[in-house]
């Protein structure tokens, strides 16, 4: 069974929350009137990202689910569908970078960014302190991540095991980060074998230039849908979680193929989490 699932590409103002959740809940009810069971908004989509300090970004942190959960959660409640969305997260344990999904019911799930960039908000934000899971839709499994996440394939490849049909990455790709919007997002996918929605901005921030290039993925690697470089834009794209379940491809004759995950060898694969004592820029 088929379903119909947007990505909102948008341009985000740092710090105006009431200004990019109007415009967010605008997106949804179009989204929505075009027939969207699921949209996706961009990373730090309620807040922008280009934050100077902690002190800055913790002023425009909100808990999870807080105000800004809570009016998308009233529209959903009207309009039905669900919303996957990114903000900052106030907690005791600092202010985390992470991606909300709500419905009608409410808050259904949320995902603390793990993998941190030393770029904007996230020199300053926590890490994320949970595992990857799985977030369970009606006739969806969504694995949830955000932009620099996809940069470690390890990543993308615990939530596909997990038993994600779809990866839902808002991201804040910034240039020269256009290889990663080109390349590495179909690469995920195909490696994969689940659907992939990528979540861009477009817009600038204190001297960062953001790419765009949103786009849906299918797991084979072809692209659904994608936009461009500079607008704002909604994208559309059917979808069947029944071809992200089945991990066999074939090739050739004779019922050859390959299946990248009945064919893995983890065994060998222990230098993979071992652990590092890497320097991180800005020493953290």
């Amino acid at each position: 069974m088929t379903m119909k699932i947007a990505v909102v590409q948008m341009d985000v103002r740092l710090g105006e929350i009431d200004r990019n959740v109007s415009t967010l809940l605008d997106r949804l009810c179009e989204s929505r009137k075009a027939g969207a069971e699921l949209t996706l908004f961009p990373e730090c989509a309620l807040t922008g990202y280009c934050f100077t300090s902690v002190e800055e970004a913790a002023s425009f942190a909100q808990p999870v689910p807080g105000p800004a959960v809570q009016r998308i959660h009233k529209c959903l409640q009207e309009v039905g569908g669900i919303a996957i969305f990114g903000l900052l997260e106030s907690s005791a344990n600092g202010v985390f970078n992470v991606a909300a999904c709500v419905g009608p019911t409410g808050l259904i799930d949320r995902y603390r960014k793990i993998h941190l960039p030393y770029l904007g908000v996230d020199r300053f934000a926590a890490f994320g302190d949970e595992p990857f899971r799985v977030t369970s839709l009606p006739q969806l499994r969504v694995g949830l991540s955000i932009c620099y996440d996809s940069a470690f394939p390890e990543s993308m490849r615990a939530l596909s095991l997990l038993g994600a049909d779809l990866i839902a990455l808002p991201t804040n790709f910034p240039s020269p980060a256009e290889p990663m919007v080109e390349h590495v997002i179909r690469t995920r996918a195909l490696e994969n074998k689940v659907f992939f929605a990528c979540c861009n901005r477009v817009g600038e921030e204190r001297g960062f230039r953001f790419i765009g290039g949103s786009q849906i993925v299918a797991p084979s690697g072809e692209v659904l849908a994608k936009a461009d470089e500079q607008a704002e834009t909604i994208l559309y794209a059917e979808i069947d979680p029944a071809l992200a379940r089945d991990k066999r491809v074939g090739r050739g004759p004779d019922g050859q193929g390959i299946d990248r995950f009945a064919d893995r060898h983890p065994e060998y694969y222990g230098d993979l989490t071992a652990p590092h004592a890497l320097p991180r820029p800005g020493g953290r």
